[in-house]
């Protein structure tokens, strides 16, 4: 399994029920699953909670077979750089980085991934070609030519960004792929053409992909669509 999650509870401070209560939640190797429901639900906070971003309070979380919600906080935002590529619904990006350079910095954090590019631990100009030629493609997938890809990042429209952000948890094949609303400041084609890479990309690696959205527009390139209302029905029973 790519994802398991279980008896997952999490409140906001002062509450007496969970705010989000998920009882059970797997994802296959290669599958592709879409939560979708309207905004302010919870979304954002499930993905920040799977992803370790935000702490656990109870819970158990399995990435790629190991029990990531049990590691220390080091080893944990190790395990992430190395087996889960996050969109994140705001983009961090660097914002005085090339659209490039933000895409490359992934192999800077995991050895993992740098290698499943081709890349490896020297400094030589034929491996930073490679990395370059790497995140280039992917990019040129998502409309973004050479020049765009060598603009800094806060000079790109929020869109251009957005296609910048995925393009960078793409990089070096992550068994899992989680995305908060990666589609939401997108136009039909450039969301068609993000989605259709996203999906071609877990096919060919094997990667599963956890998405959050509330485009009803997306939902054809899923195995399966999940209510976030249904998934988190627990949270209206338990205390």
């Amino acid at each position: 399994m790519a994802l398991e999650v279980e008896d997952l509870r999490f409140h906001h401070p002062g509450q007496t029920r969970p705010f989000i209560a998920v009882e059970r939640l797997n994802l296959a190797a290669g599958e592709r699953v879409l939560i979708h429901g309207p905004s302010g639900c919870g979304k954002s906070t499930l993905l920040s909670l799977i992803t370790g971003i935000r702490p656990l309070p109870r819970g158990r979380i399995r990435v790629a077979g190991e029990p990531f919600s049990e590691l220390s906080q080091r080893r944990r935002d190790a395990f992430r750089a190395d087996h889960i590529g996050v969109i994140f619904q705001a983009f961090n990006l660097l914002p005085y980085l090339s659209a490039l350079d933000n895409v490359r910095l992934t192999p800077s954090f995991s050895k993992r991934r740098r290698q499943r590019e081709g890349g490896t631990d020297t400094t030589d100009k034929a491996d930073k070609a490679g990395k370059e030629s790497a995140a280039l493609a992917l990019l040129g997938r998502l409309g973004l030519d050479s020049s765009v890809a060598r603009l800094p990042a806060h000079q790109l429209s929020f869109g251009q960004q957005q296609r910048v952000a995925a393009a960078r948890a793409l990089y070096g094949e992550p068994e899992l792929i989680v995305a908060d609303e990666p589609t939401s400041a997108l136009d039909t084609a450039h969301r068609d053409a993000l989605m259709s890479l996203l999906a071609e990309q877990c096919e060919r690696s094997g990667s599963a992909l956890l998405m959050v959205s509330h485009d009803p527009g997306v939902a054809r390139y899923f195995h399966r669509g999940l209510s976030f209302d249904e998934l988190n029905r627990a949270a209206r029973h338990v205390a």
